[in-house]
């Protein structure tokens, strides 16, 4: 008798740690610098990293886009002028990198997907769920995971 196999036997066969290895391996895109985030109250984004290490400056976040940080798999984004925001960069929909920020969204490779910049709601699908938001601190002009 014979089986083929599909991602939803794969999924069945090997459980949760299956498919963290499949979101895991679905990336691609952006750009490369540096640990992963979550979110604070006042909208300042921070990770698991090491307290206070710097990701970038300020001047190197456009007002109404962002940059991507592939390594830490987060996005900064700017979406007026002084105020900085933190996004997971990791798409909602099948777990892919999103890949650039233009137009005031984040945008997904794989299937299209769109997250506007202020809160990482979903702009365009098919994600259905937000980016979840990451914490940062800002001081001065360094932008620093928390």
């Amino acid at each position: 008798m014979t089986y083929e196999t599909t991602r939803r036997t794969v999924l069945l066969a090997t459980g949760a740690t299956g498919a963290v290895a499949l979101v895991a391996a679905c990336g691609g895109g952006g750009d490369d610098n540096g640990p992963a985030s979550t979110s604070s109250p006042t909208g300042q984004e921070a990770t698991s990293a090491p307290a206070g290490e710097e990701l970038t400056t300020t001047d190197q976040i456009p007002v109404g886009g962002g940059k991507i940080f592939k390594g830490q798999q987060v996005v900064v984004t700017q979406p007026e002028q002084g105020r900085f925001k933190a996004f997971s960069a990791i798409c909602t929909h099948q777990g892919c990198t999103v890949a650039s920020v233009s137009d005031g969204t984040i945008n997904c490779p794989c299937h299209g997907s769109k997250y506007h910049v202020a809160d990482g709601s979903v702009a365009h699908g098919p994600a259905t769920r937000p980016l979840p938001a990451e914490q940062i601190t800002v001081e001065g002009n360094s932008v620093r995971l928390t």
